[in-house]
């Protein structure tokens, strides 16, 4: 398995993805052949996912019945539904999981797994799951490959923290969607030396970079 490189799949989830899902982000199931592609690649070129996951009780802080949209929301990715479960382009295969509200003896497993979820309380997985930047820190990527939903809100938190952590922080320009009304971090992500990709050049970086 490759350790360099680590794809890092934000939420890709039934109720953001889906048209009839709770959280619906608009045109985000046009992104599912991409994913698709990525997942594909990561498979076929041994090289881990982690897959990052909404997954929320009643009273959740994140959660209103009169929502902001901007730091609140509606119901949404509740745990054990069908919209909290990833769309099938991006359902990981046999994952090593990662409970926001559980505690571990020892998180050793994840230098073995290909597949890690990820299940956080929060938009920002270094908040929202306390085993989070552990996880990363024995994994030690070199680069981070970031996907998935939403770019203004979850993706966003990611890549600020990712960039703090890693080396280089790429994201998929072709594999990400934003929620309305909420400003977009792109030009943030340049000063931070955060690059854009397409899945195509990814998928030519990743062949070379194996040679």
């Amino acid at each position: 398995m490759r350790t360099d490189v680590l794809f890092w799949n934000v939420d890709t989830q039934v109720d953001f993805v889906e048209p009839e899902g709770k959280l619906y982000v608009p045109g985000a199931e046009l992104l599912k052949p991409v994913w698709e592609k990525i997942s594909e690649l990561a498979k076929d070129e041994n090289i881990r996912v982690i897959s990052t996951a909404d997954f929320h009780y009643k009273g959740s802080a994140e959660l209103s019945v009169n929502p902001d949209f901007v730091k609140t929301f509606p119901e949404h990715c509740m745990a054990h539904t069908t919209g909290a479960e990833y769309v099938a382009e991006t359902t990981p295969e046999n994952p090593l999981f990662f409970d926001w509200e559980k505690e571990y003896a020892s998180l050793e497993e994840v230098n073995t797994a290909r597949e890690i979820v990820i299940r956080k309380d929060a938009f920002d997985v270094f908040m929202g799951n306390p085993h989070t930047s552990e996880i990363l820190k024995l994994l030690s990527p070199q680069e981070v490959i970031v996907y998935g939903v939403t770019t203004n809100v979850c993706v966003n938190d990611a890549v600020l923290g990712l960039v703090k952590k890693v080396e280089k922080v790429y994201v998929v320009e072709d594999a990400i969607k934003e929620l309305p009304n909420i400003p977009l971090p792109f030009e943030n992500w340049k000063k931070l030396g955060v690059q854009m990709i397409k899945f195509e050049e990814l998928k030519e970086q990743i062949k070379k970079e194996r040679r």
